[in-house]
């Protein structure tokens, strides 16, 4: 009888680890380019400041770090906007006719900066809901964090104003001060105000789906925001109140007790952040780079 020997076990070569790849991001192999599949949410691929070099294995930060960047950098927003106001309009009540342009000039350096800067890399720089709600819409943010994130950069805007008036006194809670709320001219009703708010979000939510879907629109995506922001603030400002911003004028508004048309300044970017992404998917310019991450 011939004994046939036993074979002997295969041992599994080395070979590269395979990792998951995280929700939102692009894998190796996708043909959309670099910065295809990636979301303004989570992490270090999480706005347009993100650094370029990180790798698809990058995952996205947990939850709560990101919300409590949202409610820091508003917080700090309407503490300088209700700083700026006091400074430029509480000393001399005539200069109110040059705050617009003003004003709209150092909001939108701020909002530029806060993006760039490492909270706003953490939780992709938001600071209003509106654009919270248009990146959910355009694919490119969890739909489960829309709620979480406007909760943050709402009590934000209530905590930066009531640390404004801890600091500048009594002064910011009397006119022409009034915490900074904005209010728009008695010309213009509800309707009008209404339908530019929504205007405006509109827009800059189709800029918002060229830029993330165009090669190294990221890049130049925080100085868009923030000079678009300084020209509706500037043009607007006088007119509807140039607001644009739930966050802007929640704060300021609770605290001024100036709440008669704060529905329209909330809901009004609300529905122009979905018009905005409805007409972006409509005319193509969501293109496949953007894509739905999971809810």
């Amino acid at each position: 009888m011939t004994l046939t020997p036993a074979p002997e076990p295969v041992v599994p070569r080395p070979g590269p680890e395979i990792r998951p790849t995280a929700v939102g991001h692009r894998s190796p192999e996708s043909p959309h380019g670099p910065d295809a599949g990636s979301y303004v949410g989570p992490g270090p691929d999480a706005g347009p400041g993100r650094d370029p070099d990180l790798g698809p294995d990058a995952g996205p930060a947990p939850l709560l770090p990101r919300a409590v960047c949202e409610a820091a950098l508003t917080a700090l927003l309407l503490f300088l906007i209700v700083t700026a106001v006091r400074w430029l309009v509480g000393p001399d009540p005539g200069a109110a006719a040059a705050r617009p342009a003003v004003l709209g000039a150092v909001v939108g350096t701020l909002l530029a900066l806060f993006m760039v800067s490492p909270p706003g890399r953490c939780s992709g720089g938001h600071l209003n809901p509106a654009v919270t709600l248009a990146l959910w819409r355009l694919g490119v943010f969890p739909g489960r964090e829309v709620v979480p994130y406007a909760v943050a950069q709402l009590a934000g805007s209530v905590f930066g104003v009531w640390c404004a008036g801890l600091v500048w006194g009594p002064v910011t809670g009397r006119p022409p001060v009034r915490h900074a709320s904005v209010r728009a001219d008695p010309a213009w009703g509800d309707a009008a105000v209404l339908a530019a708010e929504a205007g405006v979000l509109a827009g800059a939510t189709l800029m918002l789906a060229v830029l993330l879907a165009s090669p190294g629109g990221r890049r130049v995506l925080p100085y868009a925001v923030g000079l678009t922001t300084a020209l509706v603030i500037g043009v607007l400002g006088p007119l509807s109140g140039g607001s644009a911003n739930p966050a802007r004028q929640f704060g300021p508004a609770l605290l001024a007790g100036d709440t008669g048309r704060l529905w329209v300044y909330v809901l009004g970017p609300a529905l122009g952040a979905v018009l905005g992404a409805w007409l972006a998917g409509r005319t193509g310019l969501r293109r496949p780079g953007l894509r739905r991450p999971a809810r």
